[in-house]
């Protein structure tokens, strides 16, 4: 999953991709370097981020989106917790919706993404951006983000989303510190066991610049592959990253050591 952010404040690239045209090269790169879903992205969900409105929020991404579809049929996922937002995404052509508030924040989400068909995104967090470090202190920090996304699932498929359409994502980085991130990488196999598809995003996180002392996320790539490469080790199958071709490349030489063959490509 490439990342594309159309926001002017991303923690690592906020502001490169600002304009509708800067964004679709990003993009068309991205498919290069071989992504199989973009998630776009128009309000940042940094730790203390200030929230936009939703229309603020639609005129970023719907261009992105529309240039997209009209010209390539990679699935398009929209990074939004606000119901409107992901409706309107959805009819100009994504395919998923990445809601980082597991269905938290907007009560209608459930019934869009059923009334759509969009495949679902569902992640655990603690409280809106704008807050959610304020509070990284956890009694079972594992048993917690489990049942927060097992009831997150029941709740879209109790207002009709397929079983099937639905993935879930630990939330490395949203409302834990540095502690509760490397809990969640280790003991990736145990969500993994909730027979859902699981969805890691460690790509540049603050959790590997601590462990690396370096304050600047883009030279946080080592990390970030040996984040993916442990996370094929544990069962996660999708991963969002910034930068695509090596970390596909990391996640391609992980399978085939896991499974003890060639994986097949396609290429």
């Amino acid at each position: 999953m490439g990342v594309l952010n159309v926001t002017p404040d991303s923690f690592s690239d906020g502001g490169c991709f600002f304009d509708p045209e800067s964004a679709v090269v990003k993009a068309r790169q991205l498919i290069a370097e071989g992504a199989d879903l973009l998630d776009i992205g128009g309000e940042s969900t940094r730790p203390g981020a200030p929230a936009v409105s939703p229309q603020e929020e639609l005129d970023r991404v719907l261009p992105v989106i529309e240039r997209l579809r009209a010209e390539s049929d990679i699935p398009l996922s929209i990074d939004t917790t606000k119901a409107a937002v992901a409706a309107a995404a959805i009819a100009a052509g994504a395919n998923f919706i990445n809601d980082i508030s597991g269905l938290q924040f907007d009560k209608q989400m459930p019934q869009v993404a059923a009334e759509s068909g969009a495949g679902l995104f569902l992640m655990h967090t603690r409280g809106r951006p704008e807050v959610m470090q304020q509070d990284t202190a956890y009694v079972d920090l594992v048993a917690e983000v489990l049942g927060f996304l097992h009831q997150a699932a029941e709740t879209a498929r109790a207002a009709g989303v397929d079983r099937q359409a639905i993935a879930v994502d630990p939330g490395i980085g949203f409302g834990k510190d540095v502690c509760g991130s490397l809990q969640l990488l280790r003991r990736l196999d145990q969500l993994v066991a909730c027979g859902y598809p699981v969805l890691i995003g460690p790509s540049r996180k603050s959790f590997i610049g601590r462990i690396l002392q370096q304050q600047d996320p883009t030279q946080r790539l080592a990390g970030t592959l040996a984040s993916v490469s442990l996370g094929v080790e544990r069962g996660a199958q999708i991963f969002r990253v910034h930068d695509v071709r090596p970390a596909r490349e990391a996640a391609l030489v992980a399978w085939a050591v896991r499974e003890g063959e060639l994986p097949v490509t396609g290429t």
